[in-house]
C-alpha cells in the first residue's frame, strides 16, 4: 500500500459514493482486459463481476451452474474450509479428493476414481472445485480429463493464484467459471473482495442478478442521471444475496492492479532468494514445481511433524512469522463427522499437512530481514549459516 491507494480511497470519499459504482466498474473491466491480455488468440473475452469476497464468489458460481439439494461437488481435502462449506450453503454435498504429492493440489487420479465410485452409486459429481494451492496452478486439463464423459462443470479457486500465467492462459480463466481473492494477504488486494471471471454469458448474467439481491437493475444505473427509467423502479426477479463490492475497496483494488506484475516479480525473487539459500538443507523438501507460480505462499517440507512444529516454535521465539496451510478439511471436526472422514483416506494430504510450514512472504520483505529467517531455519535444522 502507498500514496496512490491513499488518494484512490480519499477521491472516493470525496465523491459521496461510497457503494457500487463506477469505481467498482472500472475495477471490473480493467480486471478483465487485464485477465484477457494473457489468452492465447481467438479466446473468447472474459466477463468479470467484483464482490466482497472469494467465498461470495465461489457461493454465486457454484448456484450460477446449478448445485442444488443432494448434488455432489469435488473439492480438495487440502484447502481452506470455504472452499467445501459454499456447498453446503446450496444443500449440496462435497466429496473430498487426496492431493498430488509434489504440488499439493487436487490429484486428478483421486477425482477420476471419486467420479467413477459416485456413478457406480448411481450418482453424478456436477462439479468440481480446482484449488490452486499457495499459487501453483493446477493442471485443468487433468481435472478436465478425469471427469470423463460428465458435464460437471470446473469451478476454479484461484484465490491464491493470481497473476499465475500458464501456456493456456491465467490460472482462473481455464474452467467454467474462476474467483479470485483480494484480501489482505493477498498478491493484490483491496482489503477485502473478490472477482469471479467466466466467458459463459448464462453464468453471468445469473451471477450478476444474484450478486445484489436478485434486483434486475444495478444501484448505479438507477440513479444514474441520464436513466429514462424513474430511480425508484426495480423488480426482484430471484432470492439473490448480498455479495457486491463497495466503490470505496475497488478503488485501491483497480490501484493495486497496475502494480500486479511488480508485485508479483516481488515475491519471485523472494522466493528464488529462499530456493537457494534453503536448497542445500538434506532434511528440507522446498516447492518443486514453479512454471506459472504466483508466491502467493512459500511453503517448505521438513521430515515431520515433530520437526516442522520445533522449527515453527524457534521462529517465533526469533519474533518470526509463519503459519501452516493448510489443515486438511478432513481433520476438521464438522467435515470428519458429517462425512465420516479419516486421515487414511487421504494419505498424502495428511502427509503433507503434518511436514508443511508457510515461510513469510511479501512485496516488502527485506533481503536483511529474509537473511535473518533463513538464518533460523539453517541453525533449527542444524546446518551451518553461509554467507
Amino acid at each position: 500500500m502507498g500514496r496512490a491507494e491513499w488518494k484512490a480511497a480519499r477521491r472516493v470519499i470525496k465523491s459521496g459514493w461510497l457503494t457500487t459504482g463506477p469505481e467498482a466498474l472500472a475495477f471490473e473491466k480493467a480486471f478483465a482486459g487485464f485477465l484477457h491480455d494473457s489468452d492465447p488468440p481467438g479466446k473468447e473475452k472474459i466477463k468479470t463481476l467484483s464482490l466482497n469476497s472469494a467465498t461470495a464468489g465461489l457461493h454465486l458460481a457454484l448456484e450460477a451452474v446449478g448445485i442444488g439439494s443432494g448434488d455432489l461437488v469435488a473439492v480438495p481435502s487440502m484447502t481452506f474450509t470455504a472452499t467445501a462449506e459454499i456447498v453446503r450453503y446450496l444443500g449440496g454435498n462435497p466429496v473430498f479428493i487426496d492431493s498430488d504429492e509434489s504440488t499439493g493440489n487436487m490429484n486428478p487420479d483421486a477425482l477420476e476414481k471419486a467420479v467413477i465410485t459416485a456413478d457406480i452409486a448411481g450418482k453424478k459429481i456436477k462439479a468440481v472445485i480446482p484449488v490452486h494451492l499457495a499459487g501453483y496452478p493446477c493442471d485443468i486439463n487433468a481435472i478436465r480429463n478425469a471427469l470423463g464423459n460428465t458435464d460437471a462443470a470446473i469451478v476454479e479457486d484461484a484465490a491464491h493464484a493470481f497473476p499465475s500465467r500458464t501456456g493456456e492462459g491465467m490460472a482462473g480463466t481455464l474452467g467454467d467459471i474462476g474467483v479470485f481473492s483480494f484480501y489482505a494477504t493477498k498478491t493484490i488486494t483491496s482489503g477485502e473482495g473478490g472477482m469471479v471471471a467466466t466467458r459463459n454469458k448464462k453464468y453471468f448474467e445469473r451471477m450478476e442478478l444474484m450478486r445484489l439481491h436478485g434486483i434486475d437493475r444495478v444501484v448505479w444505473n438507477r440513479y444514474a442521471a441520464d436513466s429514462d427509467v424513474k430511480s425508484w423502479e426495480y423488480d426482484v426477479t430471484a432470492p439473490g444475496f448480498k455479495y457486491n463490492m463497495p466503490d470505496l475497496s475497488a478503488a485501491i483494488g483497480n490501484v493495486q492492479l497496475k502494480k500486479a506484475d511488480y508485485l508479483l516479480e516481488q515475491r519471485q525473487k523472494l522466493a528464488e532468494r529462499y530456493s537457494s539459500a534453503l536448497g542445500g538443507i538434506s532434511n528440507l523438501e522446498l516447492p518443486r514445481n514453479t512454471r506459472g507460480h504466483a508466491w502467493h505462499l512459500y511453503i517448505i517440507h521438513t521430515t515431520g511433524s515433530e520437526v516442522r512444529n520445533h522449527l515453527a516454535g524457534k521462529l517465533d521465539r526469533e519474533g518470526i512469522g509463519s503459519s501452516v496451510h493448510f489443515i486438511p478439511l478432513h481433520r476438521m471436526t464438522y467435515w470428519k463427522t458429517e462425512y465420516n472422514l479419516e486421515a487414511s483416506d487421504f494419505p498424502v494430504a495428511d502427509n503433507l499437512f503434518q511436514r508443511s510450514l508457510s515461510l513469510p512472504l511479501w512485496p516488502g520483505l527485506r533481503w536483511k530481514e529474509q537473511k535473518r529467517i533463513i538464518g533460523a531455519i539453517r541453525e533449527t535444522l542444524g546446518e551451518k549459516i553461509h554467507g
